[in-house]
């Protein structure tokens, strides 16, 4: 019989509510399993389960009595520290937030109780949310599961991590350059950064800019699909949209034997390992077949690095120049040096910016005419040990700073649509390894629908689908 803590999101709560599965068995056999594990792990520093178990029994009452049931009723999940869960500590993982607690949750928390989820704690995060891997002075680093003394990504390193020990059926993240992307593909799990404006957030301090956003982690699209929808709870957000397809229904299979699909190892400008190009190639040839043509394409991104660099220090410089003013010491050196970055950026280079960015959304738009499906790797490295605060170099090339190596993810950030990582059996190093699907903005529920039918096809095939770490 399966454990409970093992069951899929969407199996558990068709368990539930078929009377067959208790919220509270559900509970208790996922918190057993962070007992267990967490310690070695670190996924989830802060825990509520006193009053979490509180809402496993109401949920069970709820269940008893016949009364309405929201699609994620009984559900535990891991919030992600950088977000407010009311009575609970929100830290960032700085010791500038150490003591901090909310009184209110923030929107999207409340969006996924008011839906029937259960919180169970708060998931790890670097500090302020900014950092190549899940570490902070506060909490310290949170190991990748199939090897605790490597990287689990950042900044969503918490939540991936404990999905993939399965610890939690769900957990949420959020995404800039790739914080939920590359924690799912190092922990071979799914993870989906959504058009901008799908989930609105009243975290987002700069709500023009459509790099963060906050999203789904799952062990599989449907599992996903099912949190995504459960996110989507207003408008607060300027640039809220109205998504094609419906996000709230079941996952659904798509003829991938119709699709017209581009390929492209580094999109024409990030860097990426030897290693992992032939990685990914290899992969490729596995199940090409199963579409209707594969080319190697990609939008033009010539103008990438420069416009993310410069728009995304407007944002540094918002939010951590006060800070730097009245203390100096009070920020770790990875903020500081790209809030130093950010200053010697002129209105010039702003409005350039601005008008390349757009520029790269006409192009990704022109692009996916002619294409249903973009595929890349979906990390330009494997996992790293925690010590290496991030890539240095790849191959022997500098990187000039923590970012540069996450620009295969923040390429498809540029483009305001949906990107999802689908794990992709192991790669090098015998760890996870995943791949990136993009698709054109505002096509989410097209994009589960797609990532669900090639995790069938993964399914059937040794090297592609994804074992469970081997945790004791």
């Amino acid at each position: 019989m399966t454990e409970p803590f093992n069951l899929s999101a969407v199996d558990a709560r068709a368990l539930i509510g078929a009377r067959k599965l208790s919220p509270v068995e559900l509970f208790d056999s996922c918190t057993q399993r962070i007992e267990r594990f967490n310690p070695v792990l670190n996924a989830l520093p802060i825990e509520c389960f006193k009053r979490a178990r509180l809402e496993a029994e109401d949920a069970e009452d709820a269940v008893m009595k016949g009364r309405e049931l929201g699609p994620l009723h009984g559900l535990p999940l891991g919030v992600k520290d950088l977000n407010d869960l009311a009575g609970v500590r929100t830290t960032q993982g700085s010791p500038l937030f150490e003591n901090f607690v909310p009184e209110h949750d923030d929107n999207i928390v409340a969006a996924m109780r008011r839906a029937g989820a259960i919180a169970v704690g708060k998931t790890n995060v670097p500090e302020h949310g900014f950092g190549a891997n899940t570490d902070n002075p506060l909490f310290g680093p949170t190991g990748n599961p199939y090897n605790p003394n490597l990287s689990a990504g950042a900044s969503s390193g918490g939540s991936a991590v404990a999905l993939a020990a399965r610890m939690l059926p769900l957990a949420m993240g959020s995404d800039f350059a790739g914080s939920l992307r590359t924690p799912a593909a190092y922990c071979g799990i799914f993870g989906m950064r959504p058009s901008a404006g799908a989930v609105a957030s009243s975290r987002r301090t700069f709500g023009w800019l459509p790099f963060d956003v906050e999203g789904p982690l799952g062990r599989s699209a449907a599992d996903a699909r099912i949190l995504l929808s459960a996110m989507m709870s207003d408008s607060i957000d300027p640039l809220a949209c109205h998504l094609e397809g419906e996000i709230g229904n079941p996952a659904s299979s798509v003829d991938l034997s119709r699709l017209r699909v581009a390929v492209s190892e580094d999109l024409g400008f990030a860097p990426m390992s030897a290693a992992m190009r032939e990685a990914f190639r290899e992969k490729l040839m596995r199940f090409e077949s199963v579409f209707a043509s594969l080319d190697d394409a990609h939008p033009d991104m010539s103008e990438a690095d420069r416009a993310f660099y410069i728009l995304r220090g407007i944002g540094f410089v918002h939010d951590f120049r006060q800070i730097y003013d009245r203390d100096p010491d009070a920020l770790g050196p990875t903020i500081v040096d790209e809030l130093r970055r950010a200053e010697k950026l002129t209105i010039e280079d702003i409005g350039w910016a601005h008008a390349a960015h757009t520029r790269i959304f006409h192009a990704a738009e022109s692009f996916f005419r002619n294409y249903d499906l973009l595929i890349t790797p979906a990390a330009s490295v494997p996992p790293f040990p925690h010590e290496e605060v991030y890539p240095r170099t790849i191959d022997g090339v500098d990187m000039g700073g923590y970012l540069r190596w996450e620009a295969i993810s923040y390429g498809a950030t540029l483009f305001a649509g949906p990107a999802a990582v689908i794990p992709c059996g192991l790669g090098p190093g015998g760890m996870p390894m995943g791949l990136q699907i993009i698709s054109r903005a505002r096509s989410d529920s097209y994009l589960l629908d797609v990532a669900h039918s090639l995790e069938r096809v993964f399914s059937d095939d040794s090297d592609l689908a994804t074992p469970e770490p081997v945790l004791g």
